[in-house]
């Protein structure tokens, strides 16, 4: 199975060149920039009719207004994950969106404890902490988001949020991937992340 990942496109889609074939694409959270309801709309017109078997998305911290709405009539191929998981062709994908309302709560820490064991891709907005998560000389990463990947041991761990951080690291096994499209001022267009499982 191959895996098309993006994250943090931020109202930008229309500029990406073309993308290349996969089974699934994947966007890990921030497809809105102000987090209008058009916005969002716009996006979900376009992800849902992209030319992929399956689509999975989160939600990002710009992406609010999705907090206490549901989003109704997604096509049956396509996954919007709110602390839940489906199972495609075998592979487990769990997704953990990154509300404001949530990390002021504690909800997201909640979530990120009732993640399923056997995960094979974790989908997250927020990076874990000290890996791929490094911009103004602060690590923005999760410390508790880290302890449950350290413990669950997921194949893959995808997210992005911070855009200074696009890129690939393994550690054990587990391969972490920060695909932030747009760079740290919302203006360079950055890599994609193409995998396979």
């Amino acid at each position: 199975m191959k895996i098309l990942h993006l994250s943090d496109t931020h109202g930008q889609h229309n500029r990406l060149p073309e993308l290349p074939w996969a089974d699934v694409i994947i966007h890990s959270g921030d497809f809105s920039f102000g987090g209008s309801k058009r916005e969002i709309i716009d996006f979900l017109n376009w992800f849902c009719y992209l030319p992929y078997k399956y689509k999975i998305f989160i939600a990002g911290n710009h992406d609010d207004l999705l907090w206490d709405s549901e989003i109704e009539f997604l096509p049956e191929n396509c996954y919007g994950l709110r602390y839940s998981c489906v199972t495609i062709e075998g592979v487990k994908f769990h997704g953990i969106p990154m509300f404001v309302q949530d990390c002021v709560s504690g909800l997201i820490n909640t979530g990120i404890e009732k993640i399923r064991p056997d995960t094979d891709v974790l989908i997250t907005h927020c990076p874990p902490f000290e890996i791929l998560d490094f911009d103004n000389n602060i690590h923005y990463g999760s410390k508790e988001l880290l302890t449950a990947v350290e413990k669950i041991k997921p194949r893959y761990h995808l997210f992005g949020h911070i855009h200074a951080n696009n890129g690939i690291e393994v550690h054990g096994s587990t391969t972490f991937i920060n695909s932030a499209i747009v760079n740290e001022i919302y203006g360079d267009i950055q890599p994609w992340h193409l995998i396979e499982i």
